[in-house]
């Protein structure tokens, strides 16, 4: 594999030459770390359908040691491979990405994702027949090809209080209803506030518009940032079940789960002090800390009670690193 000096070199000399170069279609990003065998298949299923589009691939290993990058390198010749010295987060990652990029549409896709039959050729018709689309979503499916939810409403205080918390079990049901659009017939084309990532295809005029990615989110709520930025510009973000990806969730996340939390909340944070206000990023702070607290002490007890007590300790040192680490976020 070249130095890390070389690819630097090679995409500073291609983002040079982007604007001359005739462009593609599609250029489609997607951000890798330590999933190689996934994103193997992901790639096998992007080749599969090469022939249907001008299109271009783009993979951004964020500093994976799992041999991904070497993979890459020897099965996927075809390939742009950008080989990031430190794990960039999904937006820095993307962004990586989209400033090497030539195609007139961007589509992040996510390496634990399947292309099933022409959903890109799909995807690429429908958004160039409507112009006033600025992000569009295929329908997303979980490996038992059982439909995954994808689809948003923006995130109310109360949504954030109780989504992703111990206390979505008790949620009131139509807050939450609301919040995944479970209102909205997953078969049936829709105008949504936003969309996840795994699977997101924007055209180039409206990143240049609107900007890239934050990269004050490391992972998560980047795309819902993106997404209001896109409608408060003016777009439309569109939910189209025509495209069906199957989407293996969290497959990178997973193997850092104290990263998650703290990485999930944070990025819940940064959003509501960027769009709701210092008060209430504030005091939506101090109310995961207490439920952090809580559930240390829930855990604890139940340790101590013997009841799966190894599993129990783990989230309590866990919760406690959650704690430690204050949530506070980038910017805040």
């Amino acid at each position: 594999m070249p130095p890390a000096c070389l690819v630097r070199n090679l995409i500073q000399a291609k983002m040079a030459m982007r604007d001359q170069a005739v462009p593609f279609d599609l250029s489609i990003i997607t951000v890798s770390w330590n999933v190689r065998d996934l994103l193997r298949d992901c790639l096998r299923s992007v080749d599969a359908g090469r022939n249907q589009l001008n299109l271009e691939m783009i993979v951004v290993d964020g500093a994976s040691n799992d041999g991904s990058a070497d993979m890459v390198q020897q099965e996927f010749p075809w390939v742009n491979l950008i080989v990031s010295e430190k794990n960039l987060g999904f937006p820095g990652g993307n962004n990586l990405g989209i400033a090497y990029a030539k195609g007139r549409n961007i589509l992040l896709l996510n390496p634990d994702t399947v292309i099933l039959d022409d959903a890109l050729p799909v995807m690429i018709r429908y958004i160039d027949q409507h112009p006033d689309i600025g992000a569009l979503g295929a329908q997303l499916l979980n490996p038992d090809l059982s439909i995954q939810s994808s689809r948003r409403r923006f995130p109310t205080m109360l949504t954030a209080l109780f989504e992703s918390t111990w206390l979505e079990t008790i949620a009131p049901a139509s807050i939450l209803r609301s919040y995944y659009t479970l209102d909205l017939p997953d078969s049936e084309k829709a105008d949504v506030d936003w969309l996840t990532g795994a699977c997101l295809l924007v055209p180039r005029r409206v990143i240049d518009h609107v900007g890239l990615l934050d990269e004050k989110y490391f992972m998560y709520s980047e795309e819902l940032d993106w997404c209001r930025r896109i409608k408060d510009a003016g777009w439309r973000v569109f939910y189209l079940p025509q495209a069906r990806i199957i989407h293996h969730v969290g497959k990178s996340s997973e193997q850092a789960i104290t990263d998650r939390h703290i990485n999930f909340q944070r990025a819940k944070l940064r959003y509501f002090r960027k769009y709701h206000g210092r008060f209430a990023a504030t005091s939506l702070r101090a109310f995961l800390l207490l439920i952090y607290s809580w559930q240390i002490i829930i855990e604890a007890l139940k340790g101590l009670l013997g009841h799966k007590r190894t599993l129990r300790w783990q989230r309590v040192r866990s919760y406690w690193q959650v704690l430690r680490s204050g949530l506070k976020p980038a910017g805040y």
